[in-house]
């Protein structure tokens, strides 16, 4: 283990303690020196088989001084972010994309295919990054610097394999089993106790508050309804005996921290949510280290709407975050490049997964694609750079391994998304919040961003100077007086517009 030396490392390794028994560890280590050991003790026992022990979320690098080579490596699904840059004969390494651009040994250019493909997706997507020559290290790949050439390797893919041989009793069984399993070893250390929990009107949050240690349950409110879930979530929690803290966002607040987010983010994301969550990562600071979140469910089951709705024929999946259509990125881009693929970025992917079950190829894409280029970017950059450490139960690779065995028959049910889940879940909560209509992390910003009172700076940085290198000011403008007349879904073409300028202005000035 003394040739193997810790470079990098972000994340927490949730089944610790069966590691440190497997490879003969002490337990009573602080976790940093702890999860240390496992790394390196781990990496001399399996090599790079190392990942397929780790249950958590996981970034890391390992310089190996017998073999002379760096290995740097991103858990299976993507919970944590990775980004390198081979700049000055170095390879740089971080989580923060912002790190690698600010190294003067890096130049920082403006990458301006993946400003294309941003505008079209809503986030960014795949390895390359808005900086020329960063690159982000994809989920379930690691890679190898031997001083030169950086090799990169796959070692997991989501795949799924129905299993028809089960009832839907017996599934809603193994996944009370898996979780309870997971949310057993969430409660192990010592060093994380008090932790709080996430809570929407939602089954992913409200089962995970049901199963968890959490001390408390936070949620966010907003004035306006039809996008406030605070009182359910409050009385989900009044439910199951835990007090509940709402941060409730107002307009003002919200469009004071797009800035800051965007900052801390690395990289423009249009979706709104990620202000929204960044205020509430910060109010959870403020009591507790650690904070359960639900991601991966949706992904994992079925839960969006876009996976019941039909795929257009002879067209992919793009995912569950489309904002715009070719033709608009085309009359809004002032350098739109013909020969850039953006709707066929994602074709191979697509072509991979073809001749499967319809609901298995959407949920194989946007885990791939969508669930670490939007939802995780998202969760990992705010809660990090709010000082948080976020913990997301429902992303764990053992209960994936149950998710791609379930038939989509069990998920998509009786007109409900996610319907085995909402079954397990059912064991443990009342059937009305277990079957509850799925609202999502939804802002009011659509209402928000027409109203005068606080559209100035908004409106200000899309018609700026950096606006006018970029975007064409006539297509622009029509799309915003025809959002200020009441075309309200033009809202995310903006907001996508306005994330970027404001990213590059902060990053480029």
């Amino acid at each position: 283990m003394e040739t193997v030396q810790i470079c990098y490392y972000s994340g927490y390794i949730r089944n610790w303690r069966a590691l440190c028994q497997t490879l003969g560890l002490p337990e009573d280590l602080s976790r940093q020196k702890r999860e240390a050991r496992i790394l390196q003790a781990g990496y001399a026992a399996w090599g790079m088989e190392l990942m397929d022990h780790l249950y958590g979320t996981f970034v890391f690098a390992l310089w190996d001084e017998g073999r002379q080579k760096l290995f740097c490596a991103r858990d299976q699904v993507g919970q944590k972010h990775l980004f390198y840059a081979v700049a000055g004969g170095e390879l740089l390494v971080s989580g923060d994309l912002n790190e690698i651009a600010e190294d003067p040994r890096f130049e920082k250019k403006l990458n301006p295919r993946m400003l294309q493909r941003y505008l079209f997706y809503g986030y960014p997507i795949g390895e390359e990054t808005f900086y020329e020559g960063a690159y982000k290290l994809l989920p379930g790949h690691w890679l190898e610097w031997n001083g030169k050439t950086v090799t990169l390797h796959r070692y997991w893919k989501p795949e799924f394999e129905p299993d028809e041989s089960k009832t839907l009793e017996d599934w809603t069984k193994e996944l009370r089993a898996v979780l309870g399993e997971i949310l057993a070893e969430e409660g192990e250390d010592p060093e994380m106790q008090g932790k709080e929990s996430f809570l929407s009107g939602g089954v992913d949050s409200s089962y995970l508050l049901a199963l968890s240690d959490a001390a408390a349950a936070n949620t966010i409110g907003y004035e306006e309804p039809g996008f406030d879930e605070s009182q359910q979530a409050q009385e989900t929690a009044a439910l199951l005996g835990k007090p509940c803290h709402v941060k409730v966002i107002g307009p003002k607040e919200y469009f004071a921290r797009i800035p800051w987010v965007m900052d801390h983010m690395g990289q423009p994301l249009g979706d709104a949510s990620a202000v929204a969550f960044s205020l509430g990562c910060q109010a959870v600071a403020g009591r507790a280290k650690a904070v359960y979140s639900g991601e991966g469910a949706d992904e994992f089951f079925g839960g969006y709407n876009a996976h019941r709705n039909p795929i257009p024929e002879g067209k992919p999946y793009l995912t569950c975050s489309h904002v715009m259509s070719e033709e608009v990125v085309r009359s809004l881009l002032k350098d739109y490049d013909e020969t850039l693929p953006t709707a066929g970025y994602i074709l191979p992917q697509w072509e991979a997964v073809a001749g499967r079950e319809e609901l298995d190829q959407k949920l194989t894409m946007d885990i791939s694609l969508w669930l670490e280029g939007d939802i995780y970017l998202n969760t990992d950059r705010t809660s990090t750079a709010a000082g948080v450490e976020l913990h997301t139960p429902l992303s764990d690779l053992r209960l994936f391994n149950v998710a791609r065995r379930i038939p989509a028959r069990w998920k998509l049910r009786d007109g409900q998304n996610k319907y085995v889940f909402r079954s397990a879940a059912a064991g443990s909560l009342p059937e009305a919040i277990a079957f509850r209509k799925k609202v999502g992390f939804a802002v009011p910003i659509r209402k928000w961003m027409a109203d005068a009172r606080y559209n100035g700076p908004v409106r200000e940085v899309l018609f700026g100077e950096a606006s006018q290198k970029f975007f064409d000011q006539a297509a622009l403008t029509d799309t915003w007086t025809r959002y200020l007349a009441g075309e309200d879904f033009l809202w995310s073409r903006l907001y996508t517009v306005y994330a970027f300028l404001l990213w590059y202005g902060l990053r480029f000035r």
